[in-house]
């Protein structure tokens, strides 16, 4: 009950440093924010290509050797878009910044706190959260719908070599995408990666600037960040799993 209320005053003050930063854009530190959307989106490129890639090509193995039985394996590149889409690629960006980015912000936050620099931005008159947190939500909200494309890009390439290699041409496997995935299907993975971008740098400040004193104290809130990032976004997964559904069952 203590950790629920506090992070629904934690909610409140980012919604209203929010809106401050909306109406006054020039009060934003956006030479921190260019550096944090660098250091904890450009620099997760890699890791998250490299596991886009491998997922597009493992998914799309196991559904070639279920479904080549019944001569459906053409049926994968459906699989593989659909899935890669609208489920995949921003539920594995996102988990990978909760690991990544979501622990880096509690750490740096951490430690500002042990050291009393958070207490020092108050008594100097600065509001913690329109000081440090806004920079880092702004640049995973703007980070994390970017880095889910190309997730998602990745993915289906790994499926076309996979499908490749079984003898179905790649004009086949891009026509079977186009014919399955819909436009809403991706604008639902980027609002659902918008989603998570929040999260993920919202709850990472907020354990950050929950750390107390003690030599383990950083550690615990670097894993506090991570646990409680990974189970939000799978929470907030599953409502939007539900509200899509939801909303093609009343489809006519």
């Amino acid at each position: 009950m203590e950790d629920t209320r506090s992070l629904i005053g934690f909610v409140g003050e980012l919604v209203s440093a929010l809106g401050t930063a909306a109406m006054h854009p020039r009060s934003v530190r956006w030479r921190d924010a260019v550096r944090v959307a660098e250091s904890a989106g450009v620099n997760a490129l890699p890791i998250i290509v490299l596991v886009s890639f491998l997922m597009g090509v493992i998914m799309a193995f196991q559904g070639a050797i279920s479904l080549r039985r019944f001569g459906a394996d053409v049926f994968v590149a459906n699989l593989v878009g659909l899935a890669m889409l609208r489920e995949l690629g921003p539920l594995m960006t996102a988990i990978i910044l909760a690991g990544r980015s979501g622990s880096a912000f509690a750490a740096e936050l951490g430690t500002m706190t042990v050291r009393e620099e958070i207490d020092a931005l108050k008594t100097m008159g600065l509001d913690p959260v329109r000081f440090l947190v806004v920079t880092r939500v702004i640049a995973a909200v703007v980070m994390t719908p970017l880095l889910t494309v190309f997730a998602d890009l990745l993915g289906l390439i790994g499926g076309a070599v996979v499908m490749r290699s079984f003898g179905i041409p790649l004009v086949t496997f891009y026509h079977q995408v186009q014919y399955q995935v819909t436009y809403g299907s991706f604008v639902g993975g980027l609002v659902k990666a918008f989603v998570f971008g929040i999260l993920v740098a919202a709850i990472g400040c907020l354990r950050g600037l929950q750390t107390t004193t003690g030599a383990s104290a950083v550690g615990e809130s670097t894993t506090r960040a991570v646990v409680s990032g990974i189970v939000l976004i799978v929470i907030t997964d599953g409502i939007f799993l539900w509200f899509f559904t939801i909303s093609m069952s009343n489809r006519p």
